[in-house]
């Protein structure tokens, strides 16, 4: 009887509104990039992941205890209480494509998404482009297809290439190659001056031990400023200036290195650069898969910091922050 009024006072309470609870929001997968091999699956393709989390914070359910001090009950009963009310599924972290339902023994399952249940947008904004040369009306749309075609080589070797229809992309040619990461640094060594001067005003876009880092860049007067320069400044101005590049290149690989952080970049922890960048360089698959000297399909530290023109010397691990 004591359970049974428990649990009609806990119904009554998500009647008259909600509860402060911490859920686990299912994070959008990254899209990824084919840096593979004819047959082998991603670690991305294999790996489920299940997240838990408190439903309800202790001082909560304190504060519940204190609101019915008639029911007698611990604040222990009633978040083991609240956590056997919810949907196993809130608590079940599907990857891309699929979508939790209860089986026949009430334990969270992932299952195909029905494509047809997918939103579709009328603008190009949403369409994305597959690795088969085919333009979906949304990523929904692709990785419900690429879960469809689960357990077949069409279906490991389907992924997000990037962001918009698909179109023709030029060809990389050798010296157009070199000349990308000349672009790249300079870009993200001013991405970073862009985030500095913003927190100036008052947003906070970086913490305390970046800031101290890009100050110096900042400050510098050598500093070649933001505007479009030709590949010959550009690569004098590394040479010259070659110390202000370094932090700017280990801040994006932390920047990436997100899922898990581990010192190496998977395929889906680059397409947050990769996928967008692709319909305007057409350099940036061939650039990333040429990172990956080894070809083991993930881009370590050093193959990143070798990649971008760094000494072995200057590339530090405690630069990762």
């Amino acid at each position: 009887m004591r359970r049974v009024l428990l649990l009609l006072f806990l119904a009554g309470l998500a009647l008259a509104g909600p509860f402060s609870s911490d859920y686990v929001v299912e994070p959008e997968e990254d899209a990824e990039f084919a840096l593979r091999d004819e047959t082998g699956k991603d670690e991305e393709d294999i790996r489920e992941d299940s997240f838990e989390s408190d439903l309800l914070d202790l001082k909560d359910a304190e504060a519940l205890e204190e609101d019915n001090e008639d029911l007698d009950y611990t604040s222990e009963e009633v978040a083991a209480l609240m956590l056997e009310m919810q949907n196993p599924c809130d608590r079940h972290r599907c990857k891309r494509g699929r979508v939790c339902e209860l089986g026949t023994d009430s334990k969270p399952v992932c299952v195909c998404h029905d494509s047809e249940s997918c939103s579709t947008s009328e603008g190009m904004d949403e369409k994305v482009c597959g690795t088969d040369n085919r333009t979906y009306d949304s990523s929904c749309h692709l990785f419900a297809h690429k879960c469809s075609l689960d357990g077949t080589k069409k279906g490991r070797k389907l992924h997000l290439d990037y962001y918009g229809p698909c179109k023709k992309i030029s060809e990389c040619l050798p010296n157009e190659l070199a000349q990308f990461p000349l672009r790249m640094r300079d870009w993200l060594k001013n991405v970073l001056i862009q985030m500095y001067e913003q927190d100036r005003d008052g947003t906070s876009f970086l913490n305390d031990k970046q800031r101290h880092k890009v100050k110096k860049i900042f400050e510098d007067e050598k500093r070649l400023k933001k505007g479009i320069h030709n590949m010959d400044l550009l690569a004098r101005d590394f040479k010259k200036n070659y110390r202000m590049y370094i932090y700017p290149i280990h801040w994006q690989f932390a920047q990436l290195d997100i899922h898990p952080v581990n010192r190496y970049l998977t395929h889906s922890e680059l397409s947050p650069l990769r996928a967008p960048l692709v319909p305007m360089e057409h350099c940036t698959t061939p650039f990333f898969k040429q990172c990956d000297n080894d070809g083991d399909r993930k881009i370590s530290l050093e193959e990143w910091g070798r990649c971008f023109g760094l000494l072995i010397d200057d590339i530090e691990p405690e630069l990762v922050f």
